[in-house]
């Protein structure tokens, strides 16, 4: 693919422009602190600009940062997470983010969209938030979407799209042109400043040029949710939660792609071992490159004000799954990660086979940490265009910096980058351009979307 040295040299002189690099914590000439089991693309290269390493010939360009006025005269808004990427008309794309605000955090007030004193928030119809705090005022999580023209390199435009909403941490993209958002949050009336409940799903369309209306497809249950991922053979969407004693679920819908009609919710199951424990937390249930076949076990009251839905699923036979955080479909398979997993609790991640034609669905330990310097707490993933996977991790340590690693088909891990920003926040919304050449991820704190460029397919297995 063609290297794009000039992205580097613009990278460098948005980040000097926008202030940034005067707040950057210096890094040492050391913090090397990673493990590749592969060659990968090499050995990372120090940013001048202190934020973003990356191996030689490989570039970032700042598409969006947390603080900028949209083209909805709202802020962008901090905290952002899940992400995918939507081919528009001609070069352009869509870019649908979440940002992970909590409405209960009066910290997380300050980063809406309303900005820092709330003093834009008056621009936005409380009429087209999901749910207010109990002054009126609209909670400060959902979804902004950015349009950006791989050719030209420029953001073409960014706005608000799904308001009022609280903690969207990720999601997924379906196959008929729209994002998935996800709710990581069980708050309510009673337990927080909010008027409705929330651990929902809300569905935005990848063309969307104003907020959406805000429906929860509450079919899909109300848990922590994490991320989503479809398969696009038969509309069955499957989803993580974000909980040390989670599930993995799969919903069927009444009528495949359109999600608001409702359905039917289930509960992933070890076959012939009723709920059993796929964490290897306390003693070993499986190794790595281990297969089970799993069944299905459907689940009751899924809209539940108790919050219990997990409980009750893993006493009627559900596996527990230790956080599960991003999902991404392949191959006519898919990838999740479970954060905190295996016995170093430094994450695993899970290949899933769905069955066709009665064929039972097939569930592998893909990958299990046991060092931190190889794998540590991978969250969102992607699978990229040459058939690796993409993993972010989120890992809040002082002394270990967050890293985007790559693992291939035979299941070793190499790195692609590392953030050596201030804070060390995760890095969160990997996903790729419809032509594969352009990765774009985000990084939490300080609150920017990129866009990484450079030799993809030089990686040394």
């Amino acid at each position: 693919m063609k290297l794009h040295r000039r992205g580097l040299i613009a990278s460098t002189a948005a980040l000097a422009f926008s202030g940034l690099a005067r707040h950057a914590a210096a890094q040492g000439e050391g913090d090397d602190t990673y493990l590749n089991e592969v060659h990968g693309y090499g050995p990372l290269v120090r940013d001048p600009g202190q934020l973003l390493d990356l191996p030689e010939g490989f570039s970032y360009q700042i598409v969006s940062q947390s603080g900028d006025t949209m083209d909805d005269g709202l802020f962008v808004p901090g905290q952002p997470d899940g992400m995918a990427c939507f081919p528009l008309e001609g070069s352009k794309v869509a870019l649908v983010l979440n940002h992970e605000l909590k409405g209960s955090s009066g910290l997380h007030r300050n980063l809406g969209p309303g900005g820092f004193h709330e003093e834009r928030l008056g621009q936005l119809s409380a009429a087209k938030a999901y749910d207010t705090y109990k002054n009126g005022r609209p909670l400060p999580g959902g979804c902004s979407t950015i349009v950006y023209d791989l050719q030209t390199r420029r953001k073409i435009s960014q706005h608000l799209t799904l308001a009022g909403t609280s903690t969207n941490c990720c999601g997924g993209p379906t196959p008929w042109g729209s994002w998935l958002s996800c709710e990581e949050t069980l708050e309510t009336p009673a337990d927080a400043d909010v008027t409705k409940s929330h651990g929902w799903v809300f569905e935005v369309p990848s063309t969307a040029t104003g907020l959406v209306d805000p429906v929860p497809l509450k079919a899909m249950g109300r848990f922590d949710h994490e991320a989503v991922c479809v398969d696009p053979r038969t509309g069955m969407v499957y989803l993580t939660e974000d909980d040390h004693t989670g599930l993995f679920y799969r919903f069927i819908p009444n009528r495949p792609g359109q999600l608001a009609e409702g359905g039917r919710l289930q509960a992933m199951a070890w076959k012939g071992a009723p709920s059993a424990d796929t964490r290897n937390h306390e003693g070993r249930a499986w190794n790595v490159g281990d297969w089970r076949e799993i069944e299905w076990i459907d689940l009751e009251d899924v809209e539940s004000p108790k919050g219990d839905l997990a409980k009750r699923g893993h006493e009627a036979g559900a596996a527990l799954v230790a956080r599960g955080e991003g999902v991404w479909w392949g191959d006519d398979e898919m990838y999740f990660t479970a954060t905190s997993g295996g016995p170093v609790h430094r994450g695993q991640v899970m290949r899933l086979v769905p069955g066709l034609n009665g064929a039972a669905d097939r569930l592998q330990l893909f990958v299990e940490s046991t060092d931190l310097k190889t794998m540590n707490m991978a969250d969102n993933i992607t699978v990229a265009p040459w058939g690796h996977l993409i993993l972010c991790e989120d890992n809040y340590s002082t002394d270990v910096r967050n890293h985007l690693k790559g693992v291939t088909p035979d299941g070793k891990v190499y790195t692609i980058g590392r953030n050596v920003f201030t804070g060390n926040s995760e890095f969160a919304g990997a996903c790729f351009s419809p032509d594969g050449e352009v990765l774009f991820v985000n990084i939490m704190y300080p609150g920017m979307t990129l866009a990484i460029r450079g030799p993809w397919s030089s990686v040394r297995t």
